[in-house]
């Protein structure tokens, strides 16, 4: 071969691997672009939210949520990212399955295998740090978490943190009662009717700043209202901080009972610690001295909804910040459905949840 040829035969080499960079540099940025837009669409406004004009001045990165200089701003972000790691979620084939669960020695044996419950009761957001002896699962289900029932006044409160929160049929122009706040509503009038549970429902709207939307902040606004109502009501026992989930648009969480479409509910919890490059770090100012006693309280009723509605409740999901589990001992934050159910599937997951929360409390 010439030397002209030499030289036109590596000219076209150099042109065509120039060519194929070219072409994956292009590709990889649109699917970077995609895998960004699906984060981006988990921490955006939900449907219900975009129907109340909440405006987000800001999207926030995964990385935006390890910045500690501002834990209540960090805490408030993270929470509204939870259960996107819930669908991408592949159990493994030797997971317990979703039956019946009746608690065992057997069963309580293997519950001292953190990975044994990381794969059928928890799932563990990567800021966090669980760690062995974290979940005392025999110490937490032998807790006594009976209430004092007797007495007019109210045993439970429930509230919302983020009250603008709506279903996919909610007009949230209308009032409160078409998102989460008349779900918890709901789920009073079955305690109060059903089981003769008192309770208070309030309506602060702690995600409203001066007539418009403003998600961040609302667990530090909330904190002073809500430590005033437990203060004057030393009757309450339990504290339900009640939440809808916001997922991507092609998951629906439903599952039926006794004949009905019920939005499955997701029970929570934050662990005040957190995982810094493999190393647990206390949240700092973000302390919860009834930890021990949220995990067991959503231990408890997670295992009796397993046994009494084997497919209604998804794992407990575990974060590393306190939202407003810090209140009482008996503290629970949950999440019924996301922004894809509707409301009828929401108000009917109430009847279990009131069942489940009844078998535990009295």
């Amino acid at each position: 071969m010439g030397f002209r040829q030499q030289s036109q035969l590596k000219k076209v080499i150099m042109q065509s691997i120039i060519g194929f960079l070219a072409c994956f540099i292009i590709s990889a940025f649109f699917v970077t672009k995609k895998i960004s837009s699906a984060f981006i669409n988990e921490v955006v406004p939900t449907t219900a939210e975009r129907k109340t004009n909440i405006p987000m001045n800001k999207i926030f990165s995964q990385d935006d949520t390890k910045d500690d200089k501002n834990p209540e701003l960090v805490q408030e972000i993270s929470r509204d990212i939870i259960g996107f790691n819930d669908i991408t979620y592949q159990a493994p084939e030797n997971a317990t399955k979703k039956t019946t669960t009746k608690i065992t020695e057997e069963l309580l044996k293997k519950m001292e295998n953190l990975d044994f419950l990381k794969q059928n009761y928890y799932l563990v957001d990567s800021r966090t740090a669980l760690l062995n002896g974290d979940i005392k699962a025999k110490e937490f289900l032998e807790k006594d978490f009976r209430i004092d029932n007797t007495g007019e006044q109210p045993k439970v409160l429930i509230f919302h943190t983020h009250s603008t929160e709506g279903f996919i049929d909610s007009d949230m122009s209308k009032d409160m009662s078409e998102g989460i706040w008349g779900v918890g509503e709901e789920l009073k009038n079955i305690l109060e009717k059903k089981y003769g549970i008192k309770v208070l429902h309030d309506t602060g709207r702690y995600d409203i700043v001066d007539g418009k939307g403003q998600i961040l902040g609302a667990y530090e606004r909330m904190e002073t209202p809500i430590s005033k109502i437990l203060e004057e009501n030393p009757s309450i026992q339990v504290v339900i901080d009640m939440h809808r989930d916001g997922l991507p648009e092609n998951v629906h969480l439903v599952t039926e009972i006794n004949g009905k479409q019920c939005a499955k509910i997701m029970f929570f919890n934050g662990m005040c610690r957190l995982n810094k490059d493999g190393v647990p770090q206390p949240t700092e100012g973000l302390t919860n001295e009834n930890l021990q006693d949220n995990l067991a309280f959503s231990l408890q009723m997670q295992t009796t909804a397993q046994s009494l509605f084997p497919d209604f409740t998804r794992r407990i999901y575990i974060h590393a910040y306190r939202y407003s589990l810090h209140m009482k001992p008996r503290s629970l934050l949950i999440e019924v459905g996301s922004q894809m159910n509707t409301k009828e599937e929401a108000h009917n997951a109430m009847t279990p949840l009131a069942e489940i929360l009844a078998n535990v409390i009295q």
